[in-house]
């Protein structure tokens, strides 16, 4: 990987960017990929639109979205503990004993998730704690303390863990899901500058944000572009590790290729497009069956406006909503390369209709 992009994919993953907060890594984002685009489009919530080849008639968006669970302050107590309830998807279970960065106006305070030791609980009953059981402690005696801070009801607060390196082969960190996706459709707009390839469309690398609370960017910037095919990337959980059913959530390994997925909202021909593609350019992959929804952008995409053929490409991923999300270098490099090739095989006048 050239120096460049792992730059830029260090410093996009250790900005926090929690839902709704999304701002400062989507500055960051756009940074990097101006140099690869001819335009931008930047939305009131703040999902941020690179534009190859504007103003032709067929339009193609690849899409991640760029949120990271997080947590709200909730509750200030007199004694200046900081209680919270959720952002997004967050975890209780993981959350004692965890460092944490409050988000103020006066720049960051730090913080811990405290925990009463081992010795004062009853072990034998020991349970996931609940959201209100949790509490933060910024090193203040009362509350006054707090709010001099700058911490009030509504501060955002997110883990402080960074992007690290597991083997050499794994990436590892929180908030993998998905702005691992926003580095890899920035990577295929880099890949497709350096070619020199000049595309038959319009295409739209879209880095959507509120996603972890219902797919909020998505819908609001699938409507505005209209485009006529979307192809999505998010993660999915790897199920190899200790406490999985394969029997119920199928049988996906890190470092065995993207996950190409099959469901409703995922357009059959535009998928056989993909399988085909990668089997050409003996891309690995595998295959991921969903009930009803994705449960990504994708879903989004798929039921705006008339109607987009759409189809996802998720990345393996291990422990997703932690601090120690991990996904395989060798995934990493294969989506990229997979959605790239697909964006050279395309004409321009595709018509994914299943009756014509």
């Amino acid at each position: 990987m050239a120096d460049q992009s792992t730059d830029f994919l260090y410093k996009y993953l250790n900005n926090a960017s929690p839902t709704g907060f999304e701002s400062t890594g989507q500055q960051i984002w756009l940074d990097y990929l101006k140099p690869y685009i001819e335009e931008h489009i930047i939305d009131t919530y703040g999902t941020v639109v690179g534009v190859i080849g504007p103003g032709q008639d067929y339009k193609v968006v690849i899409e991640a979205h760029s949120d990271e669970i997080s947590w709200f302050v909730n509750y200030i107590s007199d004694d200046g503990y900081i209680h919270v309830r959720r952002n997004g998807g967050s975890d209780a279970a993981i959350a004692p004993s965890m460092r944490v960065n409050l988000h103020t106006a006066k720049g960051v305070v730090k913080g811990v998730f405290g925990w009463p030791a081992i010795h004062v609980r009853d072990v034998a009953k020991d349970q996931v704690p609940k959201v209100h059981e949790l509490f933060i402690d910024v090193g203040a005696a009362k509350k006054e303390e707090v709010v001099e801070m700058g911490i009030h009801v509504g501060t955002v607060v997110t883990f402080a863990d960074g992007l690290d390196e597991l083997n050499e082969k794994y990436y590892v960190g929180r908030a993998l899901d998905n702005r691992m996706g926003g580095f890899m459709i920035a990577e295929v707009a880099r890949m497709l500058h350096e070619s020199n390839v000049q595309l038959p469309f319009t295409l739209y690398i879209v880095n959507a944000v509120q996603e972890e609370i219902g797919l909020r960017g998505a819908e609001m910037i699938s409507r505005r572009l209209k485009p006529h095919l979307a192809i999505c990337t998010d993660v999915t959980h790897d199920t190899q590790s200790p406490m999985y059913n394969k029997k119920e959530q199928g049988d996906l390994k890190s470092g065995s290729g993207p996950v190409i997925c099959y469901g409703p909202a995922v357009q059959n021909n535009l998928r056989d497009m993909l399988i085909r593609i990668a089997d050409e350019k003996k891309i690995p992959f595998q295959r991921q069956a969903v009930s009803r929804s994705t449960g990504t952008d994708t879903d989004s995409f798929a039921y705006s406006t008339e109607g987009v053929a759409s189809a996802l490409i998720s990345l393996p991923l291990k422990y997703m909503h932690t601090t120690v999300e991990m996904v395989h270098k060798e995934d990493v490099k294969n989506v990229i390369q997979l959605m790239y090739d697909v964006l050279l095989s395309l004409k321009g006048d595709e018509d994914f209709r299943y009756i014509k």
